[in-house]
């Protein structure tokens, strides 16, 4: 369970990084869906360099049979490099992802309370609900400050 903990913390810690690199990127090259772009390329790559590496490149011939809704992953995380690309530059990258925390920690809950997409049902009891909106409040805090 640990590893699966730094794992999340590192990917955390990557996703302010992420958006203040390609934010400046398509600032400096005047298009922040061009710099969209960018990253997903360099994504593709990254991605497919680790399927080669690791068993499962047989497991892309699985995907036309999967459920189409399964994919719209793809075009919701579009939407976040694109948005978090064009919006940090003008609104900040802490206010940005300030917004994106709140949004995850919304969703999440929604999404472990009704067991969406196949998650663990995990209820939404007025204890974890009441950690949620401290979770929301300490990030608030720290835009404030």
């Amino acid at each position: 369970m640990t590893q699966y903990a730094a794992i999340m913390l590192a990917a955390g810690i990557g996703v302010p990084i992420l958006a203040a690199l390609n934010a400046a990127l398509g600032k400096l090259i005047g298009s922040p869906t061009a710099a969209a772009v960018v990253l997903f390329a360099v994504a593709l790559g990254a991605s497919a360099l680790v399927l080669a590496l690791f068993p499962g490149p047989q497991a892309l011939a699985q995907v036309g049979g999967s459920p189409k809704h399964l994919l719209l992953g793809g075009v919701l995380i579009a939407f976040y490099v694109l948005s978090i690309t064009h919006v940090a530059p003008h609104f900040g990258v802490g206010n940005a992802v300030f917004f994106v925390l709140l949004g995850q920690l919304i969703s999440t809950a929604a999404i472990d309370h009704f067991g969406l997409f196949g998650a663990q049902v995990t209820p939404l009891t007025l204890i974890r609900a009441g950690g949620i909106a401290i979770m929301a409040v300490g990030v608030a805090i720290t835009q404030l400050a």
